[in-house]
């Protein structure tokens, strides 16, 4: 296909006043890293062997060495992966990874063999939907707060995020960022790119459903509805619907924080969510003298709430179900000197526990031991669950041998992870997952794919694909394996289709868009 033709159909791609001229080859539901590393790679970006490069491991090398003039994308993949080992469960993100950031795990910057070309010819027309800019979620992350990852793990290929913050005039911190900063990374690789005609923003899609019979007898594809606020939140929100050879799932987990399911969770001083946090700090609600903030959960955003109220002072309760000594703890994982605010606040987790022989209700005054201590206003409920929360703002925390204290606080902030938001699939996607009979979670049950293509296996139809958190990539690092997998298989789809049927499938399309009601058919 002709540098010409497709861009006259990605031009056509484009979601113009809620019309779509064509069917869509592909749909990306999500515009966070992951679909924005799938959109470079399907906008004719592509990888090649770079003459003379080599390869840390020699069996790679010498696999990538038998074709070096093969696109990365039209390679056997499952080859490629074999032999390789790496922190992923999903053997392309463990390829992809070493390919790009050879011995990354050694925090080693080795140069990446692989070379881009832009092969216009290769690119394949879609549309990539998104609530907000490109960045997904990262916008909505605290933006002061160091990120787990590297700087260079959170990159996308083409653009060095040490390179485009020097011309930004900035600095990366102890070689990491700041969500802020990885999120306006985003939004610039997607216009330095020259991604921004594949990306609709203000969407947000409400139902994705399996036609066995395309409107105009073209076989089968899916079915996207949604709603746009084309011109921000406080815009008209319009309808559309449109149909699409394959979709891609890349929504992320951010959009459904996980609840303890305990009495009293609803109560207006429980929250779920650090911003919430952020907007108790910015009216001044917490401070020396109030009454603790208890803190549930273990992981990194709740370490970040800690961090944040020490900051100002404010005591702190912090429950978790884990002994602080278990090796599955996030901060038994981290390297000291390269994370030394959490290994601060896992410090005070140790040294700053509540004793069994307290009393059975405790108040702020006995959040710090008798003894002097750093960690002063601080107090740790390690191996203890919430039983309830109260009216009265008094929390029951129970350990793991059954003995049960009460507490008193001014506000709660229960993070213990998030959910996707799969509210647009039929039961929510539980049909798709590990297990059937579980929701989705992107930890426990993520969505099964095929490990080397990331089709999703239980769906109604083919062309349905998933990436990111979805199947267990909450790295950026590793996601990138997820958008290769997919590019890949498409590319293989369109080599066995020929041009003609292509041409065909790609221009005979259905698309109704109402302002408001039901889409006809």
């Amino acid at each position: 296909m002709g540098h010409a033709k497709f861009k006259r159909e990605a031009d056509d791609m484009e979601l113009h006043d809620n019309v779509l001229g064509e069917i869509v080859p592909v749909v990306i539901i999500g515009n966070g890293p992951s679909g924005i590393c799938l959109s470079y790679l399907l906008s004719g970006y592509t990888p090649y062997l770079s003459p003379g490069a080599s390869h840390p491991d020699p069996l790679l090398h010498g696999k990538l060495s038998e074709e070096p003039e093969l696109p990365l994308l039209d390679r056997d993949l499952s080859y490629l992966c074999e032999g390789l080992q790496g922190r992923s469960a999903n053997p392309v993100a463990v390829l992809f990874d070493s390919l790009l950031l050879p011995d990354g795990d050694f925090g080693l910057e080795c140069a990446s063999p692989l070379e881009w070309r832009r092969r216009p010819d290769r690119a394949v027309p879609h549309l990539v939907l998104g609530k907000g800019p490109p960045g997904g979620a990262w916008h909505a992350m605290e933006g002061s707060m160091l990120t787990l990852s590297l700087a260079n793990w959170m990159e996308l290929p083409g653009l060095k995020i040490k390179d485009w913050m020097k011309d930004k005039r900035r600095n990366v911190r102890n070689d990491r960022g700041t969500p802020a900063e990885i999120a306006s990374y985003y939004q610039h690789y997607v216009r330095q790119m020259s991604l921004e005609r594949n990306f609709a923003h203000g969407t947000t899609v409400t139902s994705v459903t399996w036609r066995p019979d395309n409107p105009r007898g073209s076989g089968g594809c899916w079915r996207v509805d949604g709603v746009r606020r084309p011109d921000g939140d406080d815009s008209e929100e319009l309808a559309f619907s449109l149909l699409a050879r394959n979709v891609v799932l890349a929504t992320g987990t951010h959009d459904a924080p996980a609840r303890l399911g305990v009495e009293g969770e609803s109560l207006p001083y429980v929250c779920h969510s650090f911003w919430e946090l952020e907007a108790a700090i910015s009216r001044g609600e917490l401070e020396q003298s109030s009454e603790p903030l208890l803190v549930v959960g273990a992981g990194l955003t709740a370490a970040d709430a800690v961090l944040a109220a020490r900051h100002l002072n404010a005591p702190v309760y912090h429950a978790f179900r884990r002994d602080v000594a278990d090796p599955g703890l996030i901060f038994n994982q981290l390297p000291k000197m390269l994370y030394p605010e959490y290994h601060k606040v896992h410090q005070m987790m140790t040294q700053q526990q509540h004793q069994a022989t307290s009393p059975l209700d405790i108040s702020s005054s006995s959040s710090s031991s008798s003894s002097p201590s750093p960690y002063a206003g601080y107090l740790s409920f390690p191996r203890h669950r919430v039983v309830s929360f109260r009216p009265d703002r008094k929390c029951v925390l129970e350990s793991d041998a059954g003995r049960r204290t009460v507490v008193r606080v001014s506000k709660v902030l229960v993070l213990i992870g998030a959910h996707p938001n799969l509210s647009y699939l039929p039961e929510r996607g539980r049909h798709l997952g590990v297990r059937t009979d579980e929701a989705i979670t992107c930890r426990r049950n993520p969505i099964d794919v095929d490990p080397y293509t990331h089709q999703v296996l239980g769906a109604e139809g083919p062309g349905m694909y998933a990436m990111g958190p979805l199947v267990g990539e909450n790295f950026v690092r590793f996601l990138k394996g997820g958008a290769l997998a997919i590019a890949s298989d498409i590319a293989k789809a369109r080599r066995e289709d020929g041009e003609e049927a292509r041409r065909d499938q790609w221009t005979d399309g259905w698309v109704a868009v109402q302002d408001r009601g039901v889409s006809r058919s």
